[in-house]
């Protein structure tokens, strides 16, 4: 248990049975009244976010999320495997949990996982990650940077639009947040 005092960005809070993380808070003093603590949350399932509003000292109950950095290993059937990187300890994901992250996992590649009581709650990717164009239409002669964009699909078969000098067999930057094109890289 902690109070509204105690909130910081990051926290995660049991509400009604669940799970929600403090994505933004403020303590707001008027010149009338008690004070209060004004948040924006987001539910750690869902991905839904909601203003609340909490009255100063109130007590709150706070969750013990576990957030570790794993290895993607394979996938079995619908789920995931992820390998924690200093036990060893293998854990499955369901496909559900994992999300959009299934658009730019590919094997040996680490991730975030967090979990609840040794349920897994969600997985998160590095902003970017590096990976393999396995299809875009060739280029014409005279296209260049600026020229506009073409659909690319990626090794893990996530497609995204690239520019038009891009070619298959290219390695390209991928924002994970919203499969933006970041950039053509050099090995």
């Amino acid at each position: 248990m902690a109070t509204t005092n105690d909130l910081k960005n990051g926290t995660v809070l049991k509400i009604d049975g669940q799970l929600w993380t403090v994505i933004d808070f403020q303590h707001v003093k008027p010149g009338k009244g008690g004070a209060f603590v004004r948040t924006k949350l987001k539910s750690v399932l869902s991905g839904k976010v909601v203003d609340k509003t909490f009255n100063a000292g109130l007590k709150i109950e706070t969750a013990n999320v576990d957030k570790r950095d794993m290895q993607y290993l394979y996938k079995d059937g619908t789920d995931f495997v992820f390998m924690d990187t200093s036990t060893f300890d293998q854990i499955m994901v369901s496909e559900a949990t994992v999300g959009d992250a299934t658009r730019f996992l590919l094997e040996n590649q680490n991730a975030l996982v967090a979990t609840h009581d040794g349920a897994p709650l969600y997985v998160e990717l590095p902003p970017s990650v590096v990976l393999e164009v396995s299809y875009t239409e060739p280029g014409l002669q005279g296209d260049r940077s600026t020229g506009g964009t073409k659909p690319a699909t990626l090794e893990t078969g996530h497609e995204i639009q690239v520019p038009l000098f891009i070619e298959t067999g290219t390695k390209v930057k991928v924002d994970t947040r919203d499969s933006g094109y970041l950039g053509r890289v050099n090995d």
